[in-house]
């Protein structure tokens, strides 16, 4: 992604919609997507009607909804299968995202990965995206090979950022507050334009 140019404005959380779109058994209380929910004024929760039992229509129609509900610029911060759904969501959006903040996509086309029903969000668009983007992989993520996620983000047009081995960068990984995630949310936000 370029760099924005020093005088022109950039976008502020304030005057964002901030989409929080969570994986499979959705983010509990001391997951970072609950914790940046809290912390930031204009972030809501996408809500699906069955974490456990995910159905692709069904949270793509939910994704859709909220992005075109929206009044102010759209910014996705998406983690693990909320990744893939919202991709697959993308050919309903009425309105534009101004950016996707994408978190451990897992690995949709490979059938060793448990839960099976991973698969049924597959296979991935290989389009790039509509929006920019930046993507977050682990080199240690049970639900996805650290190859898989940089192929992806690859074929998205999303700066890809190597977190090392960070399991699949979530409250059992030791990734509740993740202060170094919101530090690079910030700085991906500031390469926005303003009022995109």
């Amino acid at each position: 992604m370029a760099a924005r140019h020093p005088h022109l404005p950039v976008m502020r959380v304030a005057e964002a919609d901030i989409l929080i779109v969570p994986g499979y058994k959705g983010s509990p209380e001391n997951h970072w997507q609950t914790r940046w929910e809290r912390k930031l004024s204009t972030a809501r929760r996408v809500a699906q009607a069955e974490w456990t039992k995910p159905v692709r229509e069904d949270w793509t129609q939910s994704i859709a909804a909220a992005v075109n509900a929206s009044t102010r610029p759209v910014v996705i911060v998406a983690h693990s299968l909320g990744v893939a759904a919202a991709v697959q969501a993308i050919p309903g959006f009425q309105k534009p995202v101004s950016g996707a903040f994408f978190v451990a996509p897992p690995d949709v086309e490979n059938s060793s990965i448990r839960p099976k029903h991973l698969m049924t969000f597959g296979p991935y668009p290989r389009d790039p995206l509509p929006f920019p983007s930046l993507l977050v992989a682990s080199r240690n993520d049970m639900f996805s090979s650290f190859a898989a996620a940089e192929d992806i983000a690859g074929a998205w047009g999303s700066l890809f950022i190597d977190a090392g081995e960070a399991g699949h960068i979530n409250a059992d990984s030791g990734h509740g507050p993740w202060p170094e995630g919101l530090l690079t949310f910030g700085k991906f936000m500031s390469r926005l334009p303003a009022g995109s």
